[in-house]
């Protein structure tokens, strides 16, 4: 059952929150713990951010089983500062940078590398309309001797998703996690780098999480702008400069409300069975029709269309007067996305459902 007043958040990001978590913001958003102020006013050099800071890294440590040869970051930028960041400091000079593109979000960040060095795409998705992940082993051009092999682990607007990482060897594997994260287990240390904008699955937006192998901070040239060198915010434990300080007191909310949903294994459990019911659901007749090849549906944005296209700007329009809200696809694309992240529940998922059913009965 839905608080009063709540809708179903299906938006793309930034995205629901656990009703938990924003009971517990607006309780302590005044006076936090009793020290008579607010965490919006509360310095990042005091005691208490400190504690705020360590309880979060520990709690997304112990979530994601990060090893303490990686070093977890606290930054800002968006994601999107790391297309630029990330090869700053990986690429070896004379060793190129291997990008599958998956989707707009792989390819932004190929369009960044290439004006910082040799880029080597591996794979070229926009050639099929980026419907599929594609097997790795048929991957074009793949070298171990490459600084790194960059994916996007799961498509927003595509609706794709890998459910098999590639390895190769000693190439680092670096990954845009930023709409995946946390969703399920997956073996960090097979990963030379990832790195997630918080605001799908770990908190508001503001924040950017990397999680680094820390030998590979010391590839940055001696050149780079301080800023920009993740050896600055190691040394500083994400203190170089002030941090986003509510987004990380945040994001420790979430890590708690999931390990109360029993740790990662329950919550993609959970995750699993919502994907699952709504693609049975959309596959069910001709009226509704997915997007992407069933093998590389992702299963936290579920993509599809309906079979009369003239149809679907009433459908968001229906869905969101009965409390089913952020269902339109992405502008590029067109058509639906229901956006699955951790916090939708159940429940939200099969009013989609219904509402799905009682729309193709009034429209077939």
């Amino acid at each position: 059952m839905q608080e009063a007043g709540r809708v179903y958040n299906f938006n793309p990001g930034p995205a629901a929150l656990p009703l938990e978590v924003l009971q517990e913001v607006q309780r302590e958003m005044v006076n936090y713990k009793g020290c008579g102020y607010s965490i919006l006013e509360m310095s990042h050099r005091g005691g208490l951010f400190d504690g705020i800071l360590a309880k979060t890294e520990a709690t997304f440590r112990e979530l994601m089983g990060i090893p303490a040869d990686y070093e977890v970051l606290f930054l800002q930028g968006g994601a999107s500062l790391q297309f630029s960041m990330l090869p700053m400091n990986l690429m070896v000079p004379g060793k190129p940078a291997l990008y599958a593109d998956t989707g707009t979000w792989a390819s932004k960040a190929i369009k960044e590398a290439k004006l910082l060095g040799n880029v080597k795409v591996v794979f070229d998705g926009k050639k099929q309309g980026y419907r599929q992940i594609g097997d790795f082993s048929e991957w074009e051009g793949v070298t171990r001797e490459a600084s790194y092999l960059y994916i996007c682990s799961n498509n927003t607007i595509y609706g794709t998703q890998y459910h098999f990482f590639p390895e190769l060897d000693s190439v680092p594997l670096v990954a845009d996690m930023s709409s995946d994260i946390l969703s399920r287990w997956v073996n960090v240390p097979k990963f030379g780098a990832i790195f997630a904008g918080a605001q799908k699955n770990l908190g508001p937006a503001g924040l950017t999480v990397v999680i680094l192998r820390k030998d590979l901070a010391g590839r940055a040239p001696a050149t780079l702008p301080t800023m920009l060198k993740y050896s600055t915010h190691m040394a500083d434990k994400s203190c170089y400069n002030t941090p986003p300080v509510f987004a990380i007191y945040v994001m420790g909310l979430v890590l708690e409300w999931v390990k109360s949903q029993g740790g990662l294994s329950a919550i993609e459990q959970v995750n699993n069975a919502k994907a699952a019911s709504l693609y049975e659901r959309i596959d069910a007749t001709d009226f509704y029709a997915g997007t992407c090849e069933p093998a590389d549906r992702s299963k936290m944005n579920v993509t599809f269309r309906i079979h009369r296209e003239e149809l679907e700007e009433k459908f968001v329009k229906e869905a969101a007067a009965q409390g089913l809200v952020g269902l339109k696809g992405h502008r590029s694309v067109g058509g639906m996305r229901a956006s699955l992240y951790n916090a939708m529940p159940l429940a939200g998922v099969s009013a989609l459902i219904d509402f799905m059913t009682a729309f193709e009965e009034k429209h077939r």
